[in-house]
């Protein structure tokens, strides 16, 4: 499959050549196996077969997403998140919390969040229940989240203290486990974002690099809507550090000097 080949089948299917550009090798490389598999000569009997197909459809949509994450990306968005945005959110809330990772990958941002929640059980006398829905429309994806065993790379943020504490060598030479006590309360689905949940009533919902890099912009704008049609009033909305949002929202206002985090008002 070469580029003008591969840049066709994201156009059939609505796809970003610009979100895809620099991780189409990997890519190409994952369709061309699927190609194979289902013995298609060229890419309009891929296409073809796709259409007509639901559940090829989907391992074509799995084949197409990309996992690239580790623990604590961004630094200064999880201190901002430990020391304003959670504090805010428990402000307002007495009984239950709810947070939304979007698009959760290998579940590194879902965990990272688990440890954030649990460091801040030293701050205050009370901590409500936290509900964690994580969706990925990826399986293989949720079944990594879920067996939480992960490389040295992906530990290269987390302070030496909370590696100690969350963390135990993995059977496997070189990987770590994650602590037993941070999978409570987390529900793993399959979803994808152009789908609606089912869910409402989230105060904080992460949504990074995926819609916006991946989508073509009236996917984005539909996927967008219905990600934060779920999150409540006051609540708290992060995306990308480099991304902007697809559609200008009344309803959502910059919070601190970031401009990737979020706060969702009343009109």
């Amino acid at each position: 499959m070469d580029d003008p080949q591969f840049r066709q089948l994201l156009d059939h299917f609505d796809y970003s050549w610009r979100g895809y550009r620099k991780v189409r090798n990997g890519v190409k490389k994952r369709l061309r196996r699927h190609m194979q598999q289902l013995e298609c000569r060229n890419i309009d009997e891929y296409l073809h077969i796709l259409d007509i197909d639901e559940e090829l459809g989907k391992q074509f949509e799995c084949e197409m997403s990309v996992s690239v994450s580790r623990f604590f990306r961004d630094r200064l968005l999880w201190k901002i998140i430990e020391e304003h945005i959670v504090p805010e959110i428990l402000k307002a809330n007495g009984k239950k919390v709810k947070f939304w990772s979007a698009g959760c990958a290998c579940g590194e941002e879902v965990y990272s969040f688990k440890i954030v929640w649990e460091s801040l059980r030293t701050r205050f006398d009370y901590l409500p229940e936290l509900e964690i829905w994580a969706t990925d429309l990826n399986p293989e994806y949720l079944k990594r989240a879920k067996d939480g065993v992960y490389p040295v790379s992906s530990l290269k943020e987390v302070p030496e203290g909370l590696k100690e504490k969350y963390f135990r060598p993995a059977k496997e030479g070189g990987r770590h486990k994650i602590a037993q006590s941070l999978k409570k309360g987390i529900l793993w689905k399959v979803h994808n974002l152009l789908c609606d949940l089912g869910e409402r009533s989230f105060q904080i919902i992460f949504l990074r690099n995926s819609v916006f890099t991946y989508y073509k912009e009236e996917l984005r704008q539909s996927a967008f809507q219905k990600v934060i049609d779920n999150l409540v009033q006051g609540g708290f909305l992060i995306i990308g550090s480099h991304e902007k949002l697809p559609i200008e929202s009344k309803d959502l206002l910059p919070f601190s000097s970031q401009r990737y985090i979020f706060r969702k008002v009343g009109r």
